[in-house]
C-alpha cells in the first residue's frame, strides 16, 4: 500500500473543493479566489476518514461576537492540520479548538461531504503509482 503524504492529501482536497462542496450558508461568500471558504467541516471529516486523529472545533468571532464555528484536525502525534484556515479575513478570529467526538452519522452537509470525499479519493487513486510499473 502506498504511503499518503500530507502534501498529496492537501493537493487532493484542494482539487476537490467547489461551490458544490461549500456549506450552504457560505455559498454567497465562496469564490475561486477563496476556494477554502465554507469547506472546513467537510474537509475535516474527509481528513479524519483518511488519517484518523481528532476533530477539532473552535469559534469564529468578529468584534468578540461568535459568527460561526471552524473545524480542523489534530493527528495522533499531536500535529494540527487546518487546510482551510486561509478562508478567514483579518476581522475573523478563530478561538482555540476543543476535541469533538465524531457523530456516528452525518446529518448536516452529507451531500457536500460525500461529493468532496469521492473527489479526493479519485484524485488519490489517479495519482497513485502503478504497482506494476517500474521500480
Amino acid at each position: 500500500m502506498a504511503v499518503l503524504t500530507l502534501t498529496q492529501l492537501e493537493q487532493a482536497v484542494r482539487a476537490g473543493w467547489g461551490v458544490d462542496t461549500c456549506a450552504p450558508e457560505d455559498v454567497p461568500d465562496w469564490h475561486a479566489g477563496n476556494p477554502a471558504r465554507g469547506q472546513c467541516g467537510v474537509t475535516a471529516l474527509v481528513v479524519h476518514d483518511l488519517l484518523g486523529g481528532d476533530l477539532m472545533c473552535g469559534e469564529v468571532r468578529v468584534d468578540g461576537v461568535r459568527t460561526d464555528h471552524h473545524w480542523w484536525n489534530r493527528l495522533s502525534g499531536g500535529l494540527e492540520v487546518d487546510l482551510t484556515r486561509e478562508q478567514f479575513g483579518p476581522e475573523e478570529i478563530v478561538t482555540a479548538g476543543a476535541v469533538v467526538v465524531r457523530p456516528p452519522t452525518i446529518n448536516r452537509l452529507l451531500d457536500e461531504y460525500e461529493l468532496l470525499r469521492s473527489r479526493v479519493l479519485a484524485v488519490l487513486r489517479d495519482s497513485a503509482p502503478d504497482p506494476g510499473g517500474p521500480v
